[in-house]
């Protein structure tokens, strides 16, 4: 088994600016400027941590490309792209549609640099280069629609790969399993009449965005069905996870049958994150991508392929990335994670009523999705015609 890794400095220079948490900087109204909550921070000691820990050495590494405007436009509207385009071009602060979401000078083409970095690994790993990967990429993406940017997001980094694999490399039925603290909405909406993608989403219930990924958002038209959300309560740990690990998503990817497993990466459920309120710790993260790993294995010859996305304690995040590598790779460092006597209680709580409840409710939804009939089933994704313009 080999693992992929996908990184570049020009990630980190995606220049959020000098914003206050989330709010642009406005002094006269008394919001000082100070730096924007998704910084470069979080992600330089995650790879400082991977090359340090020596696990860098035992990784095929990737070298990112710029995703096409053919690649983008499977996903994004022209509109969104030049919108993105124009606010990238500005010398001061741009904005990806929602406000809170800065573009920064240059931004539309390290954007770009992201979803192709994606876009290489699950190239690499459909024709067998490397058994799995890890796209550590930024900025993130899974919050963005086909036509606006929004929860930091530019350009949907997992969808754009999704429909490259479809498209390039003969891989029909997607998988995209979304553990970030926050729902997966952009992802969803792309896909939501689509049953070629089976988007699942575990996520604190309520946070962002607001009214977003409630357990009756399952699907329309022809994808009726293929969207599963668990919208776990504030304060959801380790027990929480796995039992919707164990419980929903996992028998939903064996009714399913992916060829594929996409897995949009995110570390804010941690225990120390500012941007939600969940408590999971790096044991988590290591045992919930076990079970995924497992998942492939049995399912779609290893394919899992990850993109990063939220995870913003900068402290503690890299312990997280660190344990999920370690184990997509098989291997063990000679570098623990410090604080696990501190959180191991964290992660001990029993199931609650509250949090079962919400588990078995997304439960009784798995019967709703349906593996191929046949191989002649596995046919061009809804909505996608062809064939595709040459790259440009």
């Amino acid at each position: 088994m080999s693992t992929g890794y996908v990184f570049h400095p020009e990630y980190l220079w995606h220049d959020t600016g000098t914003s206050a948490g989330l709010l642009p900087a406005h002094p006269t109204t008394g919001i000082q400027p100070a730096v924007h909550v998704e910084n470069p921070e979080a992600k330089r000691r995650a790879h400082e941590l991977i090359h340090a820990s020596g696990l860098l050495a035992e990784l095929v590494v990737i070298e990112p490309r710029r995703a096409t405007v053919t690649e983008l436009l499977r996903v994004h509207t022209g509109e969104h792209l030049q919108h993105i385009k124009a606010q990238s071009e500005l010398r001061g602060a741009g904005d990806a549609g929602d406000g809170f979401s800065p573009v920064g000078h240059g931004s539309y083409d390290i954007a770009r640099l992201a979803a192709g970095g994606l876009i290489e690994l699950v190239t690499a790993v459909a024709q067998g280069d490397i058994t799995n990967g890890y796209a550590l990429t930024r900025p993130p993406g899974h919050h963005a629609t086909a036509d606006a940017g929004m929860g930091f997001c530019l350009f949907n980094s997992i969808a754009i790969a999704a429909r490259h694999a479809q498209a390039e490399l003969g891989l029909a039925r997607i998988a995209v399993v979304d553990w970030d603290a926050h729902h997966g909405n952009g992802t969803q909406s792309i896909f939501y009449t689509d049953p070629t993608v089976l988007t699942i989403s575990l996520h604190q219930a309520g946070c962002f965005p607001p009214d977003s990924g409630w357990t009756h958002e399952n699907g329309a038209g022809d994808g009726l069905g293929y969207a599963l959300n668990v919208p776990l309560p504030p304060g959801s740990g380790h027990a929480a996870y796995l039992h919707a690990m164990t419980e929903v998503v996992l028998p939903a990817l064996d009714r399913f049958a992916p060829d594929l497993i996409l897995l949009a990466n995110g570390f804010d459920a941690g225990v120390f994150d500012p941007m939600a309120r969940q408590m999971l710790t790096s044991a988590s993260y290591r045992e919930m991508t076990r079970l995924l790993i497992d998942a492939a294995g049995r399912l779609c010859h290893g394919r899992l392929v990850a993109a990063h996305e939220g995870g913003y304690s900068p402290f503690y995040t890299p312990y997280c990335v660190l344990a999920f590598l370690e184990e997509l790779a098989g291997t063990i460092t000679h570098v623990v994670d410090p604080l696990a006597a501190v959180v191991a209680g964290y992660a001990a709580e029993p199931l609650t009523p509250q949090q079962q409840a919400v588990i078995n409710e997304a439960t009784q939804l798995v019967a709703g999705i349906h593996a191929p009939a046949s191989p002649a089933a596995r046919c061009k994704p809804a909505g996608l015609t062809g064939p595709y313009p040459d790259r440009q």
